[in-house]
């Protein structure tokens, strides 16, 4: 089989099926070879066509306190008390810049997605 730039969602679904074909093939082999330039070429459709945005700040601390199994509590102290946590988390208080400093030591979060705009929730 030829390989081809993937222009339409014909061609990515054509290309995703062959993948899947010939995805285990061995290293260095001609359909290996081919598998490696079809996984580049489907990334590069789905990073154009199909962009995963990065949650918003809050989502992002909250998917990593679930990974690190941690609770709203944990926070009391980083991000201020019970209640400032609660808004925080509920999206009815910004976060502020020392918040996010503490943020990125304790979760191990990049303050440049802890900056990124996020809108408030009104009661």
């Amino acid at each position: 089989m030829s390989i081809k730039p993937i222009k339409t969602d014909k061609d990515y679904f054509n290309a995703l099926k062959r993948l899947e074909v010939i995805f285990d093939a061995p290293i260095n082999s001609k359909e290996g070879d081919e598998a490696e330039i079809l996984s580049l070429l489907i990334e590069n459709y789905e990073n154009q066509y199909f962009p995963i945005e990065a949650p918003d700040p809050i989502e992002a601390v909250k998917i990593r306190m679930e990974e690190m199994n941690l609770k709203q509590k944990d926070l009391v102290g980083v991000i201020g008390g019970k209640s400032r946590v609660s808004e925080v988390l509920n999206k009815k208080k910004k976060l502020t810049v020392d918040m996010i400093r503490e943020l990125e030591k304790l979760l191990k979060i990049s303050a440049s997605a802890l900056v990124n705009e996020y809108k408030l929730i009104n009661e």
